[in-house]
């Protein structure tokens, strides 16, 4: 760990304008990012008293080796920059807000040519509009089911859409009216669109002229003797106000806003959120927060709001053609209720109304029905932090106390805090594949996740797979490691960030799936390569045995230990990820060309045969009798399958063989 004082900026050096910070490591690794409207007054205060600042500081600067700093024009820019840092080195000493869990949203995926309504879980994408989040997706469901009555959009899959089409019937809710049947022609694309524009419409808060508008409609209908109609319109209007009646009036004057409330202790903080649209709660979230450095109520509410507000684009209804957004669809409110004032409430009012393309309130309610019900959300909170507390997993004091038994067992010379694992996967010496899972502080991060192809050696042999992945990874940690130290920093515009390389980053402990035989693959290649500083173990499944290298017997660690429950979280992930890519590749083998044009195999045939022969080698090697004898399957298309692997078509070509990337960021290194 290196002293401050090594690093200290020269006195005057520093400017006083505002600017933001950023904080590294001996690697050149940014671990903190900070804003400051004077950094010099900023800066200084962390270097002045090192025995006065909170615990998590001071962990902070012994981890740094070096500090810089961009100087901007105003506190707004100063904001937008440290927004887009944190979010593209996630520091891991700054306040970093996650889902407590997995919220589903009512989607309407208007970049289709027939927009449709689903379920969603997941990242945001362009050209759709979502709703809630709701707090279950039974919920959601059952206000589609309400509405479609009334505005019959579309739900129904790809797949669904296009057989429909084809045969020329619409499915059961196009025949009980709760589908407009655009597969079969009933209405246009524009005139769907414009019922999926009334859909979003109603669910952002526009709800009083459709109702209106069914009531004028049915006072005509009765008037001119049209009673079924009239009947009809009079269920339809019961069924939107059975959906608003679903959803709680918490604001009687119709009010468009966020209720933000926290709930903390000394480690951790649990925000939620409620959102309100038209007076009622039209959906609700909650994020916990490591509490990595010292910051008060204020400060957590300044990360929260730029952290969240800085997901969506500017400006965009989600609709994909960058149309502005309207004052009540915005995801950004007029209003933002909080417990407390940010630092600098007016630069963060411009900051939101820059995003939102309108004014922004920032607002402590002192009274009446918003502090009622900013009460009902600090409540909330405060169930969310108890919940959290019990998750052993996500507990900083558990992840800590794992780290340090890690270190203690394996006699390691600091906690490693970033651990690397890797797993090697086959079927039968085919389609091998190796994966390589990070860990950084005890959790998962899966931007660094990499996965490797095989090829050349006996597909059984995992410890010669071992040996080539840990070598590959560090020759290319070793090249980028030359060309970092030749690059000329000088030669970069003020402001911008270096270049970020796939493996800049070296372990403090590498995490072999296997015994002593794998760990000593991975020894042999890092020795090859002349890296001596890192540390290995190997995790072997059958005792759950911890390997060092060299040793004749194993580390038997306590099977209470957290230590071993993080190594063994690890190698799952690990075995996890390389399980995934290796089905990848497999099916992606299975589905080449070689099969392409085979009559009557289709999608749900093929996967049979993946199920049952696991490669194109294996299948090829089948029999007639075999295949037919698999279910789904009879003597013709047994021969055709047979006919087609056999007999090499014209012009046959060697198979592609393309393999989709996993969510989570990872990268191929073929």
């Amino acid at each position: 760990m290196a002293d401050p004082a090594s690093y200290r900026p020269a006195p005057g050096s520093i400017p006083e304008s505002p600017g933001v910070y950023r904080f590294r490591d001996e690697r050149g690794r940014v671990i903190y990012v900070g804003k400051a409207k004077s950094l010099r007054s900023r800066l200084n205060s962390y270097f002045a008293d090192f025995a006065g600042l909170h615990p998590r500081t001071q962990s902070m600067l012994l981890a740094a080796a070096r500090v810089d700093w961009t100087v901007v024009g105003t506190e707004v820019e100063a904001l937008q920059l440290e927004y887009s840092w944190i979010k593209e080195f996630d520091p891991r000493f700054n306040v970093r807000y996650r889902d407590d869990k997995s919220y589903p949203y009512l989607a309407v995926l208007m970049n289709e040519e027939f927009p449709r309504v689903q379920v969603m879980r997941g990242a945001k994408r362009r050209g759709v509009r979502y709703f809630g989040p709701y707090s279950h997706a039974w919920a959601i469901r059952d206000t589609v089911d309400t509405l479609l009555r009334v505005f019959p959009v579309r739900t129904c899959s790809a797949g669904v859409f296009k057989r429909a089409g084809q045969i020329g019937r619409p499915c059961l809710l196009g025949y009980i009216g709760k589908c407009s049947a655009p597969c079969v022609g009933r209405i246009d694309e524009a005139d769907h669109r414009r019922l999926a524009e009334e859909f979003c419409d109603f669910m952002a808060g526009q709800t009083g002229r459709f109702i209106r508008r069914l009531e004028a409609e049915m006072r005509e209908a009765a008037e001119a003797e049209e009673y079924e109609r009239a009947a009809r319109l009079r269920d339809d209007i019961k069924a939107l106000q059975r959906a608003l009646e679903k959803q709680a009036v918490v604001l009687p004057d119709g009010t468009d806003c966020d209720v933000i409330a926290l709930a903390e202790d000394q480690l951790e903080a649990a925000v939620q959120v409620f959102y309100v649209r038209g007076g009622r709660v039209r959906g609700q979230r909650g994020w916990v927060v490591d509490k990595v450095e010292d910051v008060t109520s204020e400060e957590l509410v300044e990360h929260f709001l730029g952290q969240v507000y800085n997901e969506d684009p500017v400006g965009d209804d989600g609709s994909g053609g960058g149309r502005p957004l309207s004052a009540r669809s915005a995801r950004i409110p007029r209003e933002v209720l909080v417990p407390a004032l940010p630092p600098d409430a007016a630069a963060m009012e411009e900051w939101l109304g820059h995003r939102r393309g309108g004014r922004v309130s920032l607002r402590v309610p002192q009274r009446g029905d918003k502090r009622a019900l900013l009460d009902t959300v600090a409540r909330n909170a405060g169930e969310s932090l108890a919940l959290h507390k019990t998750r052993r997993a996500s507990d900083l004091t558990t992840r800590s106390v794992a780290l340090n038994e890690i270190q203690e067992s394996l006699g390691l010379d600091e906690a490693p805090l970033r651990i690397e694992s890797y797993d090697v996967s086959n079927l039968q010496g085919t389609h091998v594949v190796a994966s390589m899972v990070v860990f950084e502080d005890g959790l998962a991060r899966k931007s660094e996740y990499r996965r490797f192809a095989i090829r050349g050696l006996d597909g059984t042999d995992d410890v010669a797979a071992i040996h080539e992945v840990i070598t590959r990874r560090f020759r290319r940690f070793l090249d980028e490691q030359a060309a970092t130290a030749t690059a000329d920093p000088d030669e970069l515009p003020p402001g911008d960030p270096e270049p970020r390389r796939k493996f800049a980053y070296p372990p403090n402990l590498l995490v072999i799936d296997g015994g002593p035989a794998q760990v000593g693959a991975a020894v042999r290649a890092l020795e090859e390569l002349g890296v001596v500083d890192i540390s290995v173990c190997g995790l072997a499944k059958r005792l759950e045995e911890v390997w060092l290298p060299g040793e004749d017997g194993p580390v038997i660690m306590p099977r209470t230990s957290e230590g071993l429950y993080l190594l063994q979280r690890i190698r799952d992930e690990a075995h996890r990820f390389a399980i995934t890519y290796h089905r990848a590749r497999r099916s992606a083998a299975l589905t080449a060309s070689e099969l392409d044009g085979v009559p009557g195999l289709g999608p749900a045939r093929r996967a049979t045969l993946l199920r049952q022969f696991g490669s194109v080698r294996k299948l090829r090697a089948a029999t007639i009798e075999e295949i037919a004898a698999l279910p789904g399957f009879g003597l013709r298309t047994a021969e055709a399958v047979h006919r087609a692997l056999h007999e090499p078509a014209p012009h046959e070509s060697a198979p592609h063989e393309p393999v989709p990337n996993e969510p989570g960021g990872a990268k191929d290194e073929q």
